[in-house]
């Protein structure tokens, strides 16, 4: 499991962590069931603290993307096809609402955005 962290980046490090973790599991590269690495040893790995690790695990376990088992680990959820469907929808708002931003400050019309969005999903069908 690659963690790649910026001190460059305005989001904090327990983000940076739990949105990459995230990631990997949304992409399917860390599969349900899938033993992480304790917080301990993440922190020690990543060279920052216990207490860093241990709010980003918190967090992913609150979104429920892992659970811990006392005495056995931290694995990754055995979660459902709809929750993962979900926070992709999600982060596709997200990103529809910088685009939308972006083009009404550039005065792109509505219009041209839906055309630039039909030929990409259409190429990607391809």
């Amino acid at each position: 499991m690659e963690i790649i962290l910026s001190s460059a980046s305005n989001r904090p490090i327990y983000e940076q962590i739990t949105s990459q973790i995230k990631e990997m599991i949304m992409k399917g590269e860390l599969k349900p069931e899938d033993i992480l690495p304790s917080m301990r040893k993440l922190a020690k790995d990543l060279h920052v603290s216990v207490i860093t690790t241990q709010k980003a695990y918190e967090n992913l376990q609150r979104d429920g993307f892992i659970e811990t088992i006392p005495a056995k680990g931290t694995f990754v959820s055995s979660q459902n096809k709809d929750f993962i469907v979900e926070e992709n929808r999600r982060r596709i708002e997200e990103m529809l609402e910088e685009a939308s931003v972006l083009a009404r400050e550039n005065g792109i019309s509505l219009d041209e955005i839906i055309k630039v969005i039909r030929v990409m999903y259409k190429e990607d069908k391809e």
